[in-house]
């Protein structure tokens, strides 16, 4: 007893035993699919209860109940905790990456329940990574958002006429873009990023070191980007064409110094973490709490400046979406600048008022955002692995959403 329990907060290096029953499993984009159809799915959730506050698989047709794996462990599982499992349908037991899901799967097969298993668990569900085209983009070429549901992280695939473009491109999916250019038959000529980003490993020195011109915002410089002469340093105005869509660079700061959106064909701003579909940014990720109310500041000016000017029919695209947001008609997270003026009480504030409300009620910060910020300067190294592990968990990147979406 004393050396199971001992275990309980090391879950990955258990050693659990082989179920004396077979137990199905459902892999990570099987369950998406199932999600994404409208299907009712229930998921028996094994992590650790901190785990999974912090980090789960939601949605409006999800049931998510979380019964962590140890109480699973003893030969005779308490009717306590049988009667927190329903019985009368099926069920999905995940874990963190499939090992202690199985196993309690099996517990509750041997029970006469329905259940199978999340493949990889967590970490497989990391790694879906879908293409969805944004149908309502009018600009020159064809445009493409990337969605990864486990993190909530977005990218943008631009191509015309032969050439591509992609923006705010993920370490951990660089095959994945040279494999979709490949497809389509064109040549990725750039990878940019919007900033330095705090909640994932950024893409763009991987893409360059397989020969696609890296793209940064100058102001990264400043914060001790240490890869700049190997990529192309960007500033207010600047432009790249692709095929014959235009993609013009506007400072946004607010979020971070060097915030940079990116206007795609004069159709789809991709605003990354400035303005999403749902909140705004947080201002705290660069200076701390210190700095925030400078930074909220800024981020007011670039909203009502640069990015609220533009024409009511222009797409913001954001580089995430949370648990809270609705995806458009063509599945992508995309709204009209006009449509997020009028449901989004923050963007129609004075600056007093908008500083006020970003900075009274923000999430805890990004998991290990102290270690990918200079993972993402170029100032430490990670393996792909640590890299990946890294950037597990929520986002965490907007202000809070219960007090800006709306009254």
């Amino acid at each position: 007893m004393v050396d199971r329990y001992t275990k309980l907060y090391n879950m990955d290096d258990m050693d659990f035993p082989t179920p004396d029953v077979d137990v199905e499993s459902v892999t990570p984009d099987e369950l998406k699919s199932q999600i994404d159809s409208g299907d009712e799915v229930t998921i028996l959730d094994t992590r650790m209860e901190s785990d999974y506050d912090e980090w789960r698989i939601d949605g409006a047709n999800v049931e998510s109940i979380n019964v962590p794996y140890f109480e699973f462990l003893e030969d005779e599982i308490d009717d306590d905790v049988l009667e927190r499992v329903p019985n009368d349908r099926d069920i999905t037991a995940l874990c963190a990456k499939g090992g202690a899901s199985e196993y309690v799967a099996g517990a509750l097969k041997e029970r006469d329940y329905d259940v199978d298993h999340l493949e990889d668990g967590m970490n497989g569900w990391a790694r879906i990574y879908e293409a969805v085209e944004v149908e309502r983009y009018d600009g020159p070429g064809t445009l493409l958002q990337y969605q990864r549901p486990s993190s909530g992280c977005l990218g943008y695939f631009v191509y015309d006429d032969g050439d591509a473009a992609v923006i705010d491109p993920l370490r951990a999916f660089t095959d994945h873009y040279l494999e979709d250019a490949e497809k389509l038959g064109v040549d990725l000529q750039y990878a940019i990023d919007t900033h330095v980003h705090a909640d994932h490993i950024s893409g763009v020195r991987t893409l360059a070191a397989a020969g696609v011109e890296g793209v940064i915002p100058e102001a990264s410089v400043d914060r001790g980007v240490t890869y700049a002469d190997e990529t192309t340093l960007v500033e207010d105005g600047d432009e790249f064409q692709v095929g014959d869509a235009t993609i013009e660079t506007i400072a946004t700061p607010g979020h971070t110094s060097g915030m940079t959106s990116y206007l795609i064909g004069d159709s789809l701003l991709a605003s990354g973490d400035g303005l999403f579909v749902e909140s705004v940014a947080r201002p705290d990720l660069e200076e701390g709490d210190d700095g925030a109310p400078e930074a909220a500041t800024q981020l007011y000016e670039s909203l009502q400046e640069r990015v609220l000017t533009l024409p009511d029919d222009t797409l913001i695209g954001g580089a995430h979406y949370s648990d809270a947001a609705e995806p458009a008609a063509d599945g992508t997270y995309t709204a009209p600048i006009g449509q997020l003026e009028a449901e989004m009480d923050a963007l129609t504030m004075d600056e007093g008022e908008f500083a006020e409300l970003i900075l009274s009620d923000m999430p805890p910060r990004p998991a290990n955002y102290e270690e990918i910020i200079p993972t993402n300067l170029g100032q430490q190294e990670a393996t792909d692995d640590e890299a990946f592990e890294l950037e597990l968990g929520p986002n965490n990147c907007a202000a809070s959403q219960e007090s800006l979406a709306g009254d």
